[in-house]
This record gives C-alpha cells, sequence and structure tokens, in this order.
C-alpha cells in the first residue's frame, strides 16, 4: 500500500510535521511500503483540494485545512481555521464520535486511520508527536530536535526580531530554504528530516547550493521592505505585489520597526495575491488587548491562528486584496 502526505508547503512545520508523521507511521502502523509528498497551499476558497491528487491507498493530510473526502485516512491540524465550512466540521465530528466508541477505544489504537485536532497546539509536528506517542507508543526521543525547533518557529518563540532575521541557528537556514524554494525541493527535505540532525540536513549539497542565493535574496528582501514598509499607529503596512514572489522573512517588519504591534502586507505570486497579517511576538502589550488575526482573516475567507493569519485572492484580484489590507489594518489600528 501506498501513502501519500499532503503538507503546508513552503512552511517549516509543514515540512517537519510530514516527516515526523512519516516516521510515526512507518514505525506503529507499518501498512505503506512507499510514501509520497504533495504541497498544498492555501488558494482562493473552494480550490484547495484536487480529488485527483489522492492516491489509492492512505491519504493524510498535515498542517493543513480539513478535507471531508472518504479517501482521506489520516488528518492533523492545529489551525484555528481548519475547517473550510460547516459541513466539513460536522463531517470531522461525525467521525471523531466514532473513533471514541466504547468498541474503538477499547483497541486502544483508532481503526482506519486517524483524524485530530487542537487548536491549543503551537506547531502540528508537536500535536502529532504528542498522539503517536500517547495512543500508539510512538518513541519520539530520536526527533525531540525536530519538535523543539517546529515549536519555536511556528510559535515565533525566538528571543528577538534579531535572531529571527540573522538565522543563525542551522534550522533558521532550513526554514528559509523550505520557504523560499522552488518545486519539488521540500519533497526531498522531508524524509532526511526523519533521521538526520538540522545541521546534517543543512549540509546536504543540493541544500547549500540554495543557501548563497537565498541569503542573497534575504538581505535584498530586507532592504525592500526596508523602502516600503510604513508604521502608523502600531501597524506596519506595505506593498510588493510589483515584486513576483511568495515567500519572505515574516519579522522583517518588527525587525525595521521594533515599536510595531502588527503589520499587514500584500504579496503575488503566480497563483495567489496574498494579504499576510501578524502580530509581533514581542510586543508589550497585554495578550487580553491583542486581535484574534484568524477571526479577522476569516472575514474575507482567510484564516489561520490567533496572532497569524492570511488571506488568498486569485492573482487578478489585486484591487480586492488591497481593500483587504486596508480594512484590515484600519482595523488593527483601531485596537493599538
Amino acid at each position: 500500500m501506498n501513502c501519500r502526505v499532503f503538507y503546508h508547503d513552503h512552511c517549516f512545520d509543514g515540512a517537519c510535521s510530514a516527516s515526523l508523521f512519516t516516521r510515526f507511521h512507518r514505525e506503529c502502523i507499518g501498512t505503506a511500503k512507499k510514501f509520497s509528498y504533495f504541497g498544498l497551499m492555501h488558494r482562493a476558497a473552494g480550490s484547495l483540494f484536487d480529488e485527483s491528487a489522492f492516491v489509492q491507498g492512505e491519504n493524510a493530510i498535515v498542517d493543513f485545512k480539513y478535507s471531508a473526502s472518504p479517501k482521506v485516512t489520516w488528518w492533523f491540524d492545529h489551525h484555528q481555521s481548519a475547517f473550510l465550512n460547516e459541513e466539513d466540521r460536522h463531517d470531522f465530528l461525525a467521525w471523531q464520535a466514532q473513533a471514541n466508541s466504547a468498541k474503538v477505544l477499547a483497541l486502544r489504537k483508532p481503526t482506519g486511520g486517524g483524524k485530530f485536532y487542537d487548536p491549543a497546539y503551537i506547531s502540528c509536528t508537536s500535536l502529532i508527536a504528542d498522539v503517536a506517542r500517547e495512543r500508539f507508543g510512538f518513541d519520539t526521543a530520536p526527533l525531540s530536535e525536530l519538535i523543539y525547533w517546529a515549536n519555536i518557529v511556528d510559535g515565533a518563540k525566538y528571543e528577538s526580531a534579531q535572531s529571527a532575521v540573522e538565522m543563525a541557528a542551522p534550522a533558521m537556514k532550513l526554514t528559509m530554504a523550505i520557504e523560499s524554494s522552488g518545486e519539488g525541493f521540500v519533497p526531498r527535505i522531508i524524509p532526511l528530516l526523519t533521521e538526520m540532525s538540522m545541521q546534517n540536513v543543512l549540509d546536504q549539497p543540493f541544500i547549500q547550493a540554495e543557501l548563497g542565493p537565498l541569503m542573497e535574496r534575504h538581505r535584498a528582501g530586507i532592504e525592500l521592505l526596508r523602502q516600503r514598509t510604513t508604521l502608523d499607529r502600531g501597524v506596519v503596512t506595505f506593498d510588493i505585489t510589483d515584486q513576483l514572489t511568495e515567500g519572505y522573512n515574516k519579522f522583517i517588519p518588527y525587525y525595521l520597526h521594533p515599536a510595531a504591534t502588527y503589520n499587514v502586507g500584500l504579496s503575488r505570486s503566480s497563483f495567489r495575491a496574498k494579504v499576510a497579517v501578524g502580530t509581533n511576538p514581542w510586543s508589550t502589550l497585554p495578550e487580553s488587548r491583542l486581535a484574534n488575526i484568524a477571526v479577522i482573516c476569516e472575514r474575507y475567507g482567510g484564516g489561520g491562528h490567533a496572532r497569524v493569519g492570511a488571506v488568498s485572492f486569485p492573482p487578478d484580484k489585486l484591487d480586492e486584496a488591497r481593500k483587504a489590507a486596508g480594512e484590515i489594518a484600519t482595523l488593527l489600528r483601531a485596537r493599538c
């Protein structure tokens, strides 16, 4: 049987989640002879999943929205905006009720795969690790570095904006490579992360070949945002839609404007216009005063976490994206 793992593409936690799931499945489930990987990106609502991409065998989705397709056998997510609609939420709850029945629980393991959701987790990687350890007896100790850095990166638990932007740690350089790489790059990294340390993965020749150009692009990104960012009443805004790019270091706005509480950035790639919304992890405002970013983004068809989120528009809908970005920035200024 084959197992295809769908993961949040160009995302460090997405890659780590796919890697940890692979090792867990290989060691504790053992029904797959081959693993393949398929990156998913947030696009215009209603076009997230291509049913033809699901394989005959097992299909797992990690760190991404829910699919009610009967072909999906495993699902793990921690995003507050995990469900596209109420029908998907009800499908998950129905599956969960069946999986938690007395008959299934007596076996200690869910039958036919598993679907797990908990938005309280910092990273999807740590959610998978806890479920795999507690329900299946999986030994997570060999992957402790992977779990640690997934929490640091996805939870923005860096010591400072400087450490997030200057990227001294191997995991930070891998994050840059994963977020900025081309097609086919991340599926090569995922299997390596199941067995190697971050430094050993980083030392692979095909990754080293990417690092030089990526560091140059990163430095150029800092200068571009230095020119384009504006801080107004606690909110940094910028528009780089004239530069066709998908990835940039999301902490640069706070590196350049430490006094900011939020940032609202507008960017464009070949397949979408993206409004990225974030909260400064080093803000001194009390938690109770911070806006729930996921709830705000959901109003425009997007989503995310309480402190970071995004909205995707078709690439030819830049005017709509700009309008949404302006409205979100106005709303956030009123919260500062």
